[in-house]
């Protein structure tokens, strides 16, 4: 049996917040295992990259969590916040939906993911984050990546993430 604690992070996109459906959805199946400690970070007080990322370490720090016991799930900038945390601190997991990452005009938007599971969900309309450049992201890091008809908001697929994210949360070795 399981008893260690699992510290889930969730990081929301630039335009949206904690509160998000997205977030929210997220947040409701990762409470749904045993042991699992959920934050849901806000980051709407700066649109900064440096400072989201600071405001992930931060809450990471709070929480005393090791690396090892350490999930992180983000959207679009969120998803880059998270990228680019896993790439510095190697985490259990790093489940990312249309991350900003493969972007010319992005700092550092090509990290290499250092988390023990990945996986990466693109929509093939995304008008935000094009899906071409996130997909050699993904073949040169060898990282799964599950491209579905949707926009970047993923709103029409809203069930198979959650389910994506079950599913990702049991293969990093968590139990219900």
């Amino acid at each position: 049996m399981n008893t260690r604690t699992t510290h889930v992070f969730l990081s929301h996109g630039l335009e949206s917040g904690p509160g998000s459906t997205k977030m929210q959805a997220l947040k409701n199946i990762a409470e749904t295992f045993d042991n699992v400690q959920v934050y849901a970070i806000d980051h709407r007080s700066s649109k900064d990259p440096a400072i989201r990322i600071a405001q992930m370490n931060d809450a990471i720090s709070a929480s005393g969590a090791a690396p090892e016991n350490i999930i992180l799930a983000g959207s679009s900038m969120g998803g880059w916040v998270c990228a680019q945390t896993s790439a510095h601190t190697p985490v259990a997991g790093c489940f990312l939906l249309a991350p900003a990452l493969a972007m010319p005009d992005y700092p550092l938007s090509s990290p290499v993911i250092k988390a023990r599971h990945a996986q990466i969900i693109h929509g093939w309309d995304d008008d935000v984050v094009p899906p071409m450049p996130v997909i050699e992201l993904a073949r040169l890091q060898s990282l799964p990546i599950l491209v579905l008809p949707d926009g970047h908001r993923l709103e029409n697929n809203l069930e198979r993430v959650v389910e994506e994210f079950r599913a990702f949360l049991s293969r990093s070795g968590l139990g219900q």
